[in-house]
């Protein structure tokens, strides 16, 4: 799979030949489910919990006797059908992850990239470097090349003037190819690699 690969400035730089093994794959809806599930499950706290009737600091003395009222047979005030007492089912701190194998993780990502590449959402810049880390340098040139929503993946390195002039840009994030992943590559509109990233991609896969 050839693609061509432009600079900043809108030109073209020459030509690179993508992995099929990567970038060439049927994508399967189920594979990035699972592999997003695995992520945002991973992202979970879990440390959400709701006081149940053992843990409401309230009087434990029976709240009325127990016959000749003509009511109902209550001993607690903490009971959960009462203002002020405790919470019934409600949620307990508790650990989201699960196991997901390191193979699976990896063809999830070589879909998610081949997501990309099939609906033309993939760009290849030359490399990611600008003149000043200035965030008015970059929007105008990423005006030029018509990206409004987009990832960058970078080499092992990312310059740090390019960095800091896209911290400002909403919904332009920027990645080191280790941090590549499912879920950031699919909720933006399109995948942008340099030239490195592309090159660590192929023999992190081989």
């Amino acid at each position: 799979m050839d693609i061509i690969i432009n600079t900043f400035d809108g030109k073209e730089a020459g030509k690179l030949q993508l992995s099929e093994f990567i970038f060439g794959l049927e994508p399967r809806e189920d594979i990035l489910q699972r592999v997003v599930r695995w992520q945002l499950a991973r992202r979970q706290q879990g440390t959400h919990q709701s006081q149940t009737r053992a843990d409401v600091a309230r009087t434990g003395a029976k709240m009325y006797k127990q016959k000749g009222t003509g009511r109902a047979r209550h001993s607690s005030a903490r009971a959960p059908q009462f203002r002020g007492g405790g919470k019934a089912h409600g949620p307990v701190s508790r650990n989201h992850i699960h196991d997901l194998p390191k193979k699976f993780r990896a063809l999830g990502l070589r879909h998610a990239l081949s997501v990309k590449a099939r609906v033309k959402d993939l760009l290849i810049i030359d490399e990611f470097n600008i003149a000043e880390g200035k965030t008015k340098i970059l929007a105008s040139a990423l005006t030029k090349l018509n990206i409004g929503n987009a990832l960058f993946i970078d080499g092992a390195d990312i310059s740090p003037a390019f960095k800091q002039a896209a911290l400002n840009i909403p919904n332009i994030d920027i990645l080191s190819v280790r941090g590549a992943n499912v879920y950031d590559i699919l909720r933006r509109g399109k995948l942008i690699l340099s030239r490195a990233a592309v090159e660590a991609l192929e023999e992190r896969f081989k």
